[in-house]
C-alpha cells in the first residue's frame, strides 16, 4: 500500500527515544520530511544523524515544560522554513501514583506539558493545514481514556483531558481535510515501561521480571508491544489513506483494553 507521504511535512514530538523515535522513523521511510522537536540537542543531533539521508530532516529544540517558548521556537521555525501537514502530539507521562496522594502541582505540570503545549502546537500548525488542504493531528496519549490504570492517577485525569481536547478539534477542523486522532499505546518497549515495572515490583514484592511476566499475562497478545508497531498505526493515520478516519481513539495494547 503506498501512504503517499512523499514530501509530505512531519513535526514529531518527543522523537528522540520510544515511540516517537520509531515514528519519526517510520514517517521518513515513507517519503515525508521530518522535523524532530525535543529539548535535547545532543540526542536530536544524534536521532537525525540515524534517519534516511534521502531527505532534509530537521530538529527544533524546545522544553514542553513552557509553553511560551515552544511556541516562539516553532513559530519562528515555520515563519524561516515551512509549514507542517503532519502533526505527533508525544511527550512523557507523569510519574505514577494514586491520584488521591497527588499534589496540585502535578496535575498543573501534566496540564502544562499535554494539553497545554499540544494545543500550542495545533495553533501553529493548523493554518497551513488548511491551506494545503492537508493535514494530520496524531496525540499519542493511553489506554486510560478507555479504562483508568491503577496507580496512573495524574496521568488517567490529564489524558482523559487531552482526549476530549481532541474529540472537539477533530469535529472543527474536519471540513478542512484536517484529521484529529489518538493512539492509545498499550504496554510499550520504553523508558516509561521500564519504570512502571520496577514501580510494580517494589509495591508486590516480586522481581522484575516476575512483575513484566503478571503483566503480559493481562495481554490477550501474551506480550508487550514495540514501539514500531505504534510508529505503523501512527503512520497509516498521518496517511492520504486514512482521510476519512477521524476523531477516534485507536488502542493498540494487544487487547489489554477490556472496554470497546
Amino acid at each position: 500500500m503506498n501512504l503517499e507521504l512523499n514530501n509530505k511535512y512531519a513535526l514529531v514530538c518527543g522523537s528522540t527515544a520510544g515511540i516517537g523515535k520509531a515514528t519519526a522513523t517510520a514517517l521518513a521511510e515513507e517519503g515525508a520530511i521530518v522535523t524532530l522537536i525535543a529539548r535535547n540537542e545532543d540526542k536530536l543531533k544524534a536521532t537525525l544523524a540515524e534517519l534516511p539521508q534521502h531527505r532534509p530532516h530537521d530538529y527544533i529544540v524546545a522544553d514542553f515544560s513552557d509553553p511560551a517558548s515552544l511556541k516562539a521556537n516553532v513559530d519562528a521555525y515555520i515563519q524561516s522554513n515551512h509549514g507542517f501537514h503532519i502533526l505527533i502530539n508525544n511527550t512523557g507521562g507523569p510519574k505514577g501514583g494514586p491520584v488521591f496522594a497527588a499534589d496540585v502541582t502535578e496535575f498543573e505540570n501534566a496540564f502544562t506539558q499535554h494539553l497545554k503545549c499540544n494545543h500550542v502546537l495545533a495553533q501553529a500548525v493548523v493554518p497551513f493545514m488548511k491551506s494545503e488542504g492537508y493535514g494530520r493531528i496524531i496525540n499519542v496519549i493511553s489506554t486510560s481514556v478507555k479504562q483508568p490504570l491503577d496507580g496512573l492517577g495524574v496521568s488517567n485525569t490529564i489524558r482523559g483531558a487531552v482526549a476530549n481536547w481532541s474529540k472537539t478539534l477533530a469535529n472543527e477542523l474536519g471540513q478542512f481535510g484536517v484529521t484529529v486522532n489518538n493512539v492509545l499505546p498499550g504496554a510499550t518497549g520504553t523508558e516509561r515501561l521500564t519504570e512502571i515495572i520496577k514501580n510494580k515490583s517494589v509495591k508486590t514484592g516480586t522481581t522484575e521480571d516476575q512483575a513484566a511476566t503478571a503483566m503480559k499475562g493481562a495481554i490477550p497478545a501474551k506480550r508487550f508491544a514495540q514501539p514500531e508497531e505504534l510508529a505503523d498505526a501512527i503512520t497509516f493515520l498521518a496517511s492520504a489513506r486514512a482521510a476519512y478516519i477521524n476523531g477516534i481513539n485507536l488502542p493498540v495494547d494487544g487487547g489489554r483494553t477490556k472496554s470497546l
